[in-house]
């Protein structure tokens, strides 16, 4: 299947979201939610072993590990991985478009 692209230089996330901003939070929560998905694995613990952890149901987890990002927020996911030992380090880059008014 041949993939294109709306338009030149568009995110997979920009093609999701109304706006470059919306992409911009959801790229963020997704790279969250990639790090807690890989996190559980390294430490090869099973769903019930998991929500001990994070302090959430099991079926709470069962929603992280098969990617419902939607149902998680930024803070959400941030305050799971400091459950987990993890701390969130923010980098802020120029924007390559658009200009702040």
């Amino acid at each position: 299947m041949k993939r294109t692209r709306s338009r030149a230089g568009s995110s997979a996330f920009e093609a999701l979201e109304s706006s470059r901003h919306a992409a911009e939070h959801l790229r963020v929560r997704a790279e969250l939610l990639v790090a807690l998905q890989e996190a559980i694995a390294r430490r090869d613990l099973k769903q019930v072993e998991a929500a001990r952890i994070l302090r959430i149901t099991q079926p709470r987890v069962s929603n992280l590990l098969r990617g419902r990002i939607d149902l998680f927020s930024t803070d959400a996911l941030i305050d799971l991985l400091a459950c987990l030992g993890i701390g969130v380090r923010l980098k802020l880059e120029p924007g390559s478009r658009g200009r702040v008014a």
